[in-house]
């Protein structure tokens, strides 16, 4: 008879892949902090945390958002769970399974302020500079990277970081940085935007650079709710 074997003793973790988006430099970035403790200790990973005592899992990815960044608009959302044997170091000297629930947010750059800490470094990173990171973290901001273009295309989360009014222009850049300048003609993009009709306009214009003013739109939670089963494409 074959022996069985004994229950995992397990510590559970959350990590954050903070994305956040700069239109008018067309570029997307990442939240990294460098690690000051073994294993990993001088390596960047993903800014992460235990899950304390009595605290719920979105509670913990919240708190450790609210120590690295000060922002306003927010998306965030779970994301996977990674635990695969071995993803972390201290496994083998512990005898203890470390899993983490990871979550990604999307937050826009230029309102989300980072916050440092004496002898802690967090910086922002675009995708393309992104090297080694310690744990399997480089396998889950690649698995976060490509649950935010997925979910551009199919819901509206575009819209929890824009400001409460926006022009179309403004939108169309944020789907540009996250999926590339040529994912969609603009006219097309605009005309299936403003058929879910989703979107009201506020009659104000605004002058933005050249060309003519550009109409101002808010986002109409109420009228989305009512599509929300629905197969949508925004893109």
């Amino acid at each position: 008879m074959s022996s069985v074997a004994p229950l995992a003793t397990c510590k559970v973790g959350v990590d954050n892949v903070i994305f956040s988006v700069d239109p008018a430099q067309n570029r997307l970035f990442v939240l990294l902090v460098k690690r000051l403790q073994t294993p990993y200790d001088g390596q960047w990973s993903l800014p992460g945390t235990l899950v304390r005592e009595g605290e719920s899992l979105e509670s913990a990815a919240r708190r450790i958002l609210q120590e690295k960044i000060k922002v306003h608009h927010l998306y965030l959302e779970q994301l996977y769970t990674f635990g695969d044997p071995g993803r972390d170091p201290r496994e083998t000297t512990r005898q203890t399974r470390y899993l983490s629930v990871s979550y990604f947010a999307l937050v826009r750059k230029e309102e989300a302020e980072l916050i440092t800490h004496e002898g802690g470094m967090t910086a922002w990173f675009t995708l393309q500079t992104v090297e080694t990171l310690a744990f399997d973290h480089h396998q889950i901001l690649t698995y976060g990277y490509r649950r935010l273009r997925n979910k551009l295309e199919y819901s509206p989360i575009a819209f929890e970081v824009l400001p409460d009014v926006f022009t179309l222009n403004e939108v169309y850049q944020l789907y540009c940085t996250v999926l590339g300048e040529n994912f969609a003609d603009y006219s097309n993009f605009r005309a299936r935007l403003l058929k879910l009709r989703i979107l009201t306009d506020t009659g104000v214009k605004v002058s933005r650079g050249a060309g003519r003013p550009a109409s101002l739109y808010r986002f109409d939670r109420r009228a989305f709710e009512a599509l929300r089963q629905k197969p949508l494409v925004f893109v």
